[in-house]
């Protein structure tokens, strides 16, 4: 219960990034149901999102985190699906699939070890 007490809201949270997966699962937590605790530190400070369409975009790393963060909250409306693609110790290629009613999004997901934590360091969006 005194965890729970005046000031524990404001406190840092401490996101588990230990290893690749607790990484991605956090990764999809941030992107699909509006979770912000620990946004900062998910992303490598060079991150960057490619957004593959008709009119190609990319974000940078502080453009994603605010994005992100005004989302808290948000639960988007889709079935997700992760697949693991590569994996080594250092480093992990997963592919999050979100369907949605009318479209499907497709995100290449890579994720780095920097130290002992896992960070996501590149985000490759496609629609279909």
């Amino acid at each position: 219960m005194a965890a729970e007490g005046p000031g524990f809201k404001s406190a840092k949270a401490n996101i588990n990034l230990s290893t690749a997966e607790l990484a991605l699962d956090h990764y999809v937590a941030v992107t699909t149901e509006g979770e912000s605790a620990g946004v900062e530190q998910l992303f490598a400070e060079d991150f960057n999102q490619k957004i593959q369409s008709s009119n190609a975009q990319s974000h940078s790393r502080d453009a994603v985190v605010k994005s992100l963060k005004k989302q808290k909250g948000e639960r988007l409306n889709c079935a997700v699906s992760t697949d693991i693609i590569e994996e080594s110790a250092d480093y992990m290629v997963a592919k999050v699939t979100l369907k949605f009613e009318n479209f499907t999004k497709a995100d290449l997901v890579t994720l780095e070890r920097e130290g002992n934590k896992w960070k996501v360091s590149k985000s490759i969006n496609s629609y279909k």
